[in-house]
């Protein structure tokens, strides 16, 4: 049954714990092609500078968390192919480039695990975010978003929840009335966009008005509707879009023909059709499953650079 507006205020003691439990668990523990519309990005200039204000909203209505982890893979193959989609792993479910990655880490040679990198799935995290400054667009402005962002940006909501040093308080940034807004501050920094100035502001209300604020709440994005289910592609479904784009299982010019329209090259993929979100590079780990779960928080950079190289 979905959860009433006041009893949202009443509970948030209880949605703080609730989501600081989670952040702790995650802590410590195929791409979606979504309607663009719903989505926000933070434009910069030509130097590569930009700014934002941004108010990070509570769970919709009727969900529990106000934050989803989606993991995808994006990569060419040797064909001259990609392959771009939601990994499996979001929903607990076994992934066929994260049982290849495996593999291929697991065989001691160099080149094999070169390999598991260039192929490893990629966190991001969407929120429902409401627009208080956009200076490129201010269209946006009092309207709300998707917002899909990387793990600068996620480290920053969870240091405000945990504070590092004592004296300070505790915020939930997700919250109506006591969290605050956030403000983007984008750099370039080696070719990469770079949010280490990004800063949350002092603790205050969105707004005064609660029926505003309920309006807004009513306005919010399904979180969970993005990692459904119905969003992934069956495991051999994405089996043989990958011996495809590996160049494996060519032996039906036919087959090979269909795909080429659904893969497409380096030189016809529409990378604008990516989605996007906060660039930065990308960490390499040592073990086979971390070796596929490094954050690059611009999947648009990202693919760019390959098709470029």
């Amino acid at each position: 049954m979905a959860s009433s507006f006041s009893s949202l205020k009443k509970s948030r003691t209880n949605a703080f714990d609730k989501l600081n439990k989670q952040l702790s668990s995650m802590a410590n523990s195929g791409y979606s092609n979504p309607d663009e519309d719903k989505y926000w990005q933070p434009k910069v200039d030509a130097s590569g500078n930009g700014m934002a204000i941004i108010r990070f909203l509570p769970a919709p209505n009727g969900e529990d968390m106000p934050f989803i982890r989606l993991w995808t893979h994006g990569f060419q193959g040797p064909s001259g192919k990609w392959y771009i989609e939601n990994c499996r792993s979001t929903i607990n479910e076994d992934d066929p480039v994260n049982d290849l990655n495996n593999t291929l880490w697991n065989s001691g040679v160099e080149a094999d695990k070169e390999i598991a990198r260039k192929q490893k799935r990629r966190l991001s995290y969407i929120s429902n975010i409401y627009v208080v400054r956009d200076p490129s667009n201010p269209d946006n402005e009092g309207k709300v978003f998707l917002y899909k962002y990387g793990k600068k940006i996620f480290d920053k909501l969870n240091d405000a929840m945990n504070p590092e040093f004592e004296g300070e308080v505790a915020v939930n940034p997700f919250d109506f009335w006591e969290g605050a807004n956030f403000r983007l501050k984008i750099r370039k920094v080696e070719g990469y966009r770079n949010y280490d100035k990004s800063e949350f502001d002092s603790p205050e209300a969105l707004l005064d008005d609660d029926d505003k604020l309920e309006e807004i709440w009513k306005q919010q994005h399904s979180l969970q509707e993005i990692i459904d289910p119905k969003n992934f592609k069956p495991y051999d479904e994405l089996k043989k879009k990958l011996d495809m784009v590996l160049g494996k299982n060519t032996s039906s010019s036919s087959a090979a023909t269909a795909n080429d329209e659904d893969m497409g090259s380096s030189s016809d993929f529409d990378l604008s059709k990516l989605g996007s979100s906060d660039p930065e590079p990308e960490i390499n780990s040592s073990s086979s499953e971390d070796s596929g779960s490094g954050e690059v928080d611009d999947d648009i950079a990202f693919f760019q650079s390959l098709a470029n190289s």
